[in-house]
């Protein structure tokens, strides 16, 4: 009788290792999927300058993708009904369409910028399928948002505290293949200036952000090379900034990504290899919030936003575009 009450708890308890280590498997393997997903990189690269999982509360400039997912998700919600809300918002960002109405009230309207269509469906499919990153303050903020009925969202994301993404984020861009590591960089570097650029706009207006590029562009551009123990500059064909002129191998990679613009590609970074030395080139491309700068004089640039380029820029070229063409590149250098 104990022989076969010892054979039982023995059969139970393998049975309970086998189910616990069969659970362990689905998770690693969910969480392999969700890391090789294209539209997890997509969202990097495209979404988190504005939408970033780590900026605190008061310094955003966006909601972060977590709650966009939040208030478009509920238990009804399908996956292709998703990805048409996500196209028919990305095409006509507008007040009067908007799910997010506080966000709206603080941010203003996202930018119009026009994203090649599976750039968008990617990024979609990847938000409903698996969790992704939230603020470490988010779930907090959010529960008060549904106490108040504000969001009655459905769907999950993965807490990520800014101290636990900065202690990881090196560590982990180390061991990623040159040209996603040389991107990082660059998507880093572009969150920071991003993140004050665009707060100077919402807060004290175009002529404030051209003082801020002027005399804290380049100093935060540096700390961030030395974050990453690496050279990160912005070239372009046509600069700002004679500092920023593109040399001739520069120019020929912003044609480069000029075509992949035009022919509606998404653009992959360009790597390029010395005896002990990576070089990496992403572009960088305009949005309808850049044209207050960048784009048509007397149209989208006003007179005194104009007045003060020249004052500021006497050589000014940056000036002429319109959405999604190819200001220039980022040109990233770093150790084998």
């Amino acid at each position: 009788m104990k022989s076969l009450i010892v054979i039982m708890v023995l059969s139970v308890f393998m049975m309970s290792c086998n189910n616990a280590q069969k659970k362990d498997f689905s998770v690693l393997n969910t969480q392999k999927k969700a890391n090789t997903h294209p539209g997890k990189k997509l969202m990097e690269i495209n979404c988190y300058t504005c939408h970033s999982p780590s900026a605190s509360q008061e310094d955003r400039i966006g909601p972060p993708m977590v709650a966009i997912k939040k208030h478009y998700i509920d238990a009804n919600t399908t996956k292709e009904e998703f990805i048409a809300a996500m196209q028919f918002w990305i095409k006509n960002p507008n007040a009067e369409d908007a799910k997010m109405f506080g966000a709206v009230k603080r941010f203003g309207v996202m930018p119009k910028q026009p994203f090649p269509e599976q750039t968008i469906t990617q990024i979609a499919e990847y938000m409903f399928e698996y969790d992704i990153e939230q603020p470490e303050w988010f779930e907090k903020h959010f529960n008060e948002e549904r106490g108040n009925h504000k969001g009655s969202g459905k769907g999950n994301g993965r807490r990520q505290g800014q101290g636990d993404q900065k202690q990881q984020a090196e560590v982990e861009f180390k061991s990623l293949p040159y040209g996603e590591r040389g991107l990082k960089y660059a998507l880093t570097t572009k969150a920071v200036l991003g993140k004050y650029l665009m707060g100077t706009i919402q807060k004290k207006g175009t002529l404030e952000a051209l003082t801020f590029c002027n005399e804290k562009a380049y100093p935060l551009t540096d700390s961030m090379s030395i974050v990453h123990q690496a050279r990160i500059k912005r070239v372009s064909d046509k600069p700002r900034n004679q500092n920023n002129l593109a040399n001739y191998k520069e120019l020929t990679y912003i044609n480069s990504f000029k075509n992949n613009i035009k022919n509606n590609k998404e653009p992959k970074p360009i790597v390029e290899l010395s005896d002990t030395k990576v070089h990496v080139y992403y572009p960088i491309i305009t949005n309808a919030m850049c044209l207050q700068c960048h784009g048509t004089p007397n149209q989208d640039i006003q007179r005194p936003t104009l007045d003060k380029l020249a004052s500021l820029y006497p050589q000014d070229k940056a000036i002429g575009y319109d959405v999604n063409q190819v200001r220039g590149v980022w040109a990233i250098s770093f150790d084998k």
